[in-house]
């Protein structure tokens, strides 16, 4: 069983050190800036109960909540039915990691991430630091190996992720009416239970975690690495609170000098300020950049509006407005982390496998847009205005054949246009008086669309008359060669 020694002794062996002057010299893997596009996947025993979202195990300890009511109503009281008791139902029968795997590689993802440990406690991974994991209980398998196994089997770069920095608090409801929470031979699920803070964002409050939560935490976070050998680990926010500081220091060090040994390329996906720049890539919660960020970044969202699990009455997303999402992150030197929701069994919604299996038709034509390629001098333009931050990835109105987003590959400029242009257009960013280009392009073609186009430089820009057939469903890639 891993040590705080353990721990301690590999963060300070380096090449890298516990200090931030140390840590910022990790720099950004290659898998990442070429990959730009991985599935996230939020699978666990919340997923039985199905209802409005993840933290059902939270909500259904709220009094008054509409989990609280429908929870009673459905399982009965507290202390004789409480989350727990969803764990025997959490089966997995289904559940096979190479078929998950396969449709993932057919969406064209390049990286894989599962949550390895929810809120909720409940490790989807074979630990020795908690009894209450899916190989001891429940699905009795170990759900991150196995998915592990199979990314790497396909050729893919596997991460995961730990939600556990807010456990501390998360059964906090439980404590202020009769529930299993308070019964001692639950502790190991549900404890140690405290008074969360008044705002969960508070990350000065005393109501935080305590010195010995935070150790378990960074043991549990340093197993994962060691059994697992992930190449990306994500946290949630709450790691922002003052009393992880420390521990996030020391699991930098450890984590970048494991990879530093197995020879892999690692990082650290934070959120708000946890990690100083450079030293981890900034991750935003459902949520975009209005311009280009210089350090590599990435956006978490959800397949779905209204859950990042499995709930019945999943509300799902376009995929229209996911790849055009994609295209805009990526002219902003972003990456996509997509959510899916397998069902508690381990299959997958029938609609979300044709979503997924859509966007990866959509990338068979068009990747060499997305995969490899650099931001260019603007990222785009268009009347279309993108909201800056967390939690806006539905703020937006539909994108317009005005907006257009760039990336720059080896030997080409790639202009994507969000919705298809039935007449000619201009794309303005392309012209010499501008100084952004120096002459005029040598050639401009329409990625799936194997016949010559009509096009000119003009004093306004680059202006480009579409053929009348549409290469694809969603956004169309214009390819232009010999600009630089």
């Amino acid at each position: 069983m891993i040590t705080i020694h353990d721990v301690e002794t590999v963060a300070n062996q380096g090449p890298f050190f516990p200090n931030w002057e140390s840590l910022k010299g990790i720099g950004i893997p290659a898998w990442y800036s070429k990959g730009r596009y991985g599935i996230f996947i939020h699978w666990g025993v919340y997923s039985v109960p199905a209802y409005i979202c993840e933290w059902y195990p939270r909500q259904m300890y709220i009094e008054g909540s509409p989990e609280f009511e429908h929870h009673v109503a459905t399982y009965g009281e507290h202390t004789k039915f409480g989350y727990k008791d969803f764990i025997p139902m959490f089966k997995a029968e289904n559940f096979n990691a190479d078929d998950w795997v396969t449709l993932f590689k057919e969406s064209g993802a390049q990286f894989v991430v599962p949550v390895a440990e929810h809120h909720d406690g409940f490790a989807m991974y074979n630990t020795d630091l908690s009894e209450w994991n899916a190989v001891k209980m429940g699905p009795m398998r170990d759900v991150v190996g196995e998915l592990a196994k199979a990314t790497v089997d396909h050729e893919m770069v596997f991460g995961l992720s730990s939600h556990r920095a807010e456990h501390c608090w998360f059964f906090d409801g439980g404590l202020k009416f009769p529930s299993d929470v308070q019964d001692p031979n639950f502790q190991g699920l549900y404890g140690p239970t405290q008074k969360g803070p008044e705002k969960l964002d508070d990350y000065a409050s005393p109501e935080g975690p305590t010195p010995e939560f935070v150790q378990d935490w960074l043991l549990r976070c340093c197993e994962l690495v060691d059994r697992y050998q992930p190449q990306l680990v994500w946290f949630d926010w709450w790691i922002n609170h003052q009393n992880y500081k420390e521990a996030l220091k020391l699991f930098a060090a450890y984590y970048y000098n494991r990879g530093k040994e197995w020879n892999k390329e690692v990082a650290i996906n934070y959120k708000y300020d946890a990690y100083p720049e450079g030293a981890a890539i900034l991750d935003i919660e459902r949520g975009q950049l209005s311009g280009i960020r210089k350090d590599l970044w990435q956006n978490d969202t959800s397949i779905a509006t209204n859950s990042w699990c499995y709930v019945d009455g999943l509300k799902h997303k376009s995929v229209d407005s996911i790849i055009d999402d994609l295209a805009d992150l990526v002219s902003k030197n972003g990456a996509l982390l997509l959510n899916v929701c397998p069902k508690a069994d381990g299959t997958f919604p029938e609609e979300e496998k044709v979503m997924l299996r859509e966007i990866g038709s959509w990338l068979q034509i068009n990747g060499e847009a997305i995969f490899d390629v650099e931001p260019w001098k603007v990222f785009g333009e268009g009347p279309t205005e993108v909201a800056e931050g967390a939690f806006k990835d539905t703020d937006r109105t539909n994108y317009t054949p005005e907006d257009i987003r760039f990336t720059l590959g080896k030997s080409a400029l790639y202009a994507i246009v969000l919705a298809w242009p039935e007449t000619t257009f201009t794309i303005s960013s392309l012209t010499l008086s501008n100084g952004l280009i120096h002459k005029a392009p040598s050639s401009v073609t329409l990625l799936g669309y194997e016949w010559p186009l009509e096009w000119k430089l003009t004093d306004e820009g680059l202006e480009i008359t579409p053929p009348s057939l549409q290469p694809c469903d969603h956004a169309f890639v214009f390819k232009i060669e010999g600009l630089e």
